[in-house]
């Protein structure tokens, strides 16, 4: 059975880089009919705030990704802890010293002679006595794998064939000096654990699956069945790399706009169609391949147009409790084809039943004056419209269109919008007098 699992880092809101991934393990498993998992990293202190993970999962469940289980890191620290203690035994890890400061220093020495920023190994010609005063001393070790000196291969769902020297890789650390796992060993131990088969996630990852490869090895004792699938960096239409956050575009924010989940999560799947409503998340599963994943870009413009396509397919019911209060289903309808975001409705929401200014129309003063003296008698209904048109034409000798554009800026304060005939009854006869009579003062 195919196994995917999408790792978030519960410290911050989930931005489209990686809603792009999980939505990426959705389809993928929903197409052959597997299982996701939903893993928590929250190996840190600081990452382990329930808010920030409620938050992500609340985000996931809007986009319409699902998962079979969820499982947090920090729950199993003993589970890594019995990873670590086997690695040792079997000779694969050793103690090192070295700060934080040490290790940048000896980089920085690396890169200064064009050497490869790799791990020395220092700590490998560590004799018992140095170790010894080391830990006299107050020093903790970490912990690193050491890698072996060999060759490997293996085919990337995305990228193609890959290979790395392992010479050429620094030794992972796997043990941290707090006595944590260190998130390479956890995510390794936690894939074996839940059988993962398929690892989807971003190219800013890719460099670590060499270690990961021979990590697995390690603890498997053959070589793992895993296949690794990377996702190149998010870009927009221009093909700029968007980066993790990719400006201020979280979903959580594209929520808060009134950006329809259906809307992203096509976007990012990569369908460019913007003239009809997307598909759901079950037709893009039916048809999921990562190869468009990975090459789809984001556009705003394109967004936008998939989002517009949705909300006029929208009913009242679906919207009510995001509109305006008091907002009616006569008034969705009547502007939902105008929206390129939910949030605008609020715009339209002020037009009909707010204090808007009108600009003062000078030159067209007689044409707003004839359209105050011809407004009908209430009751409106929808054809008052036609019927104030048709008198005003009377009375000015202007055509419909020449009458269009000082109507509308003096009732709505747009230059365009929704259909007159729709929003003067929502407007009413009191409003729409004393916006003509404040246009024509």
């Amino acid at each position: 059975m195919t196994r995917v699992r999408f790792a978030p880092s519960p410290a911050g809101l989930l931005f489209l880089s990686g809603a792009r991934v999980a939505l990426a393990n959705h389809l993928f498993a929903r197409r052959r009919n597997g299982r996701m998992l939903l893993r928590l990293d929250d190996l840190d202190e600081e990452r382990r705030s329930q808010g920030q993970a409620d938050a992500i999962m609340q985000d996931l469940r809007w986009l319409g990704v699902s998962w079979d289980d969820c499982i947090r890191q920090s729950d199993r620290l003993p589970l890594y802890q019995d990873a670590i203690e086997r690695l040792k035994r079997d000779g694969l890890l050793y103690p090192c010293f070295e700060t934080g400061e040490e290790l940048k220093a000896k980089l920085e020495f690396r890169r200064k002679r064009g050497q490869p920023l790799v791990y020395d190994r220092a700590m490998l010609r560590l004799t018992d006595k140095q170790r010894r005063d080391a830990e006299a001393g107050g020093k903790r070790p970490h912990w690193r794998f050491r890698l072996p000196d060999r060759m490997l291969e293996w085919h990337d769902l995305v990228l193609g064939r890959r290979h790395a020297t392992l010479a050429a890789v620094s030794d992972p650390v796997v043990a941290q000096a707090d006595g944590l796992p260190a998130p390479i060993l956890a995510s390794v131990v936690d894939d074996i654990d839940s059988k993962t088969t398929h690892v989807i996630r971003g190219e800013d990852s890719a460099g670590n699956t060499a270690a990961q490869i021979a990590l697995f090895e390690a603890l498997m004792g053959i070589e793992p069945a895993i296949r690794f699938a990377h996702l190149p960096a998010l870009t927009d239409s221009e093909g700029t790399p968007g980066g993790r956050h990719f400006g201020s575009l979280s979903l959580r924010s594209l929520r808060n706009d009134g950006v329809e989940p259906r809307a992203i999560a096509a976007c990012l799947a990569g369908v460019t169609a913007v003239d009809a409503p997307p598909p759901s998340l079950e037709d893009l599963a039916a048809g999921f391949e990562l190869s468009a994943m990975a090459q789809a870009k984001f556009d705003m413009a394109r967004l936008l147009g998939a989002n517009r396509a949705i909300l006029r397919t929208l009913d009242f019911a679906a919207v009510a409790d995001r509109l305006p209060g008091g907002a009616t289903e006569a008034f969705w309808l009547a502007v939902r084809g105008e929206l390129d975001l939910l949030k605008e409705a609020r715009g339209w929401w002020d037009v009909v039943a707010g204090s808007i200014v009108p600009p003062i129309m000078e030159d067209d003063r007689d044409v707003l004056v004839a359209a105050c003296e011809t407004l009908p008698p209430e009751p409106w209904d929808t054809t008052v419209w036609s019927r104030w048109i048709a008198a005003l034409e009377r009375a000015t000798g202007r055509t419909v269109e020449a009458l269009l554009t000082p109507l509308r800026l003096a009732l709505t304060g747009e230059e365009t919008g929704p259909d007159l005939a729709s929003l003067l009854p929502l407007i009413g006869r009191a409003l729409a007098a004393s916006r003509l009579g404040f246009a024509a003062a």
